[in-house]
C-alpha cells in the first residue's frame, strides 16, 4: 500500500514498528471550521478554525499520542474521526476489515452508512463521572451498544458483559449496581468496558486519565496497554500531558491552534524535539532517576492564539523565544526533517532544543 500524499507533494511513509501492520486510518487535509454569527439575521461573520489541515496515518496495532494545550483542536480531531462532527474538508479513510478489505471515507458517509462502520470505531471519554448514565445499572450501560446494534440480548448479553467486566478488572456481581457506587478509577474501567464490548478495531481515548488521581492513572494506562495486547487494538490517545503520553504511545503528534507542528516516534521526540513548542511542553515533564537532570522549565508567555483570528505566519511565533522576522511572515509547512520525523518550523535544522531530561 503506497503512503499517502503529504502537503507540498512530500511523501510521508507511515512509521511502523510492526512489519505486518497496515494503515488502519489515514487522515488527509482534515478541517473543521465553526461559523461565528452576529447581527439580527445571524449572518456568518467569521469562523473558528478548530482543525485546519491535519494529516497523519495510524498503523494497525499502534498507539498514536495526540497532544497539545487546551484549545489546540486535539479533541475536535477525535470527534471528527468518530463523526460526532461533520468535517469542513478533508478525508478520513478507515480500513476496519484489513489491508485488503473495504476502505471507508468517514468524512463522506451519511448516518445510515456510518452505523455498521461505527461498531469498529469506539471512544473512551474524559470524565468518568458524567459519561455514565446515573439511572442505569452497569449491565445496562455496558450492554447498551450490543442492544442498539442487535448483537446480543437476554442471557447472552449478560454473559458478554460479565466477561468484559472481568477483562477490565471488575467483579461480575457489579452488574446490578449503579455508577454512584464506584470510584473514579472503577467508573473509567466501566467506560472502557462499554467502548470495547463491540470488539472495535480503533479506540479513540480522549483524555482518559486526566480526571483521575495520579496513582489511578498508572493503573488505567497499564490496563489500556494490556487490553491492546489481548484484543489487538489500535489507539488514538488524546492528552495534554506529555508525561502520560510517553508511557503508552509509539508515536506522538503535537498540535498547536488546529495544526500539527511535530510528528515523530515517541523516543525520538522525547530525547530531541525539533519544534520550540514541543520543547516547552517537554520542559514540564519530570524525569525520575539519578541519571537524569531536569530541563529548565520554559514558561510560555501569553495565551494560545485565537483560532478565529490567528496571527500571520507561524501561529506560535508570538510565544516563541526563537522567533525571527520570517516566522511572522511565512507559514511553515509540516515537512520531513529526518527519517520518520516531521516538523513545521522554518529553523528546525538550526535549533538545538532540549528534550525531557538529559543523561
Amino acid at each position: 500500500m503506497p503512503p499517502r500524499k503529504a502537503p507540498n507533494s512530500q511523501r510521508k511513509p507511515a512509521i511502523n514498528s510492526n512489519a505486518d501492520s497496515y494503515p488502519l486510518l489515514e487522515v488527509n487535509g482534515l478541517k473543521k471550521h465553526f461559523p461565528i454569527s452576529a447581527g439580527l439575521f445571524s449572518k456568518v461573520v467569521s469562523h473558528i478554525k478548530a482543525v485546519d489541515g491535519v494529516d497523519f496515518t495510524l498503523q494497525k496495532g499502534e498507539t498514536l499520542g495526540l497532544v497539545g494545550e487546551s484549545g489546540c483542536g486535539k479533541t475536535t480531531v477525535g470527534r471528527l474521526i468518530m463523526r460526532l462532527y461533520a468535517p469542513t474538508a478533508g478525508d478520513i479513510n478507515f480500513r476496519p476489515h484489513g489491508e485488503e478489505g473495504a476502505q471507508y471515507d468517514l468524512a463522506t458517509l451519511d448516518n445510515k452508512a456510518l452505523r455498521p462502520v461505527r461498531t469498529h470505531l469506539q471512544m473512551i471519554f474524559q470524565d468518568p463521572y458524567t459519561s455514565l448514565n446515573p439511572r442505569k445499572t452497569i449491565l445496562d450501560i455496558i450492554g447498551e451498544p450490543l442492544r442498539l446494534n442487535g448483537m446480543s440480548r437476554g442471557s447472552e448479553l449478560e454473559d458478554r458483559v460479565v466477561e468484559m467486566l472481568r477483562l477490565v478488572g471488575l467483579r461480575p456481581e457489579y452488574i446490578t449496581r449503579y455508577p454512584h457506587a464506584f470510584s473514579g478509577g472503577q467508573r473509567q474501567r466501566i467506560g472502557i468496558a462499554r467502548a470495547l464490548i463491540l470488539n472495535p478495531t480503533l479506540v479513540i481515548a480522549d483524555e482518559p486519565v486526566s480526571a483521575l488521581d495520579v496513582s489511578v492513572q498508572a493503573q488505567i494506562l497499564n490496563l489500556l496497554k494490556f487490553l491492546q495486547r489481548e484484543l489487538d487494538l489500535t489507539y488514538l490517545f488524546i492528552a495534554h500531558d506529555l508525561g502520560v503520553v510517553k508511557h503508552i504511545s509509539d508515536r506522538v503528534a503535537v498540535m498547536y491552534v488546529g495544526k500539527l507542528v511535530e510528528l515523530a516516534e515517541a523516543d525520538d521526540l522525547y530525547r530531541k524535539p525539533l519544534h520550540p513548542y514541543t520543547e516547552a511542553l517537554l520542559s514540564a515533564v519530570h524525569v525520575a532517576g539519578p541519571a537524569h537532570s531536569q530541563s529548565e522549565r520554559i514558561v510560555l508567555e501569553g495565551e494560545v492564539a485565537d483560532p478565529s483570528n490567528p496571527p500571520s505566519g507561524c501561529y506560535f511565533h508570538p510565544r516563541c523565544r526563537y522567533a525571527q522576522e520570517r516566522c511572522q511572515q511565512e507559514t511553515p509547512e509540516l515537512r520531513s526533517a529526518a527519517e520518520n520525523r516531521y516538523v513545521a518550523c522554518h529553523f528546525a535544522d538550526e535549533l538545538d532544543l532540549a528534550g525531557a531530561g538529559t543523561t
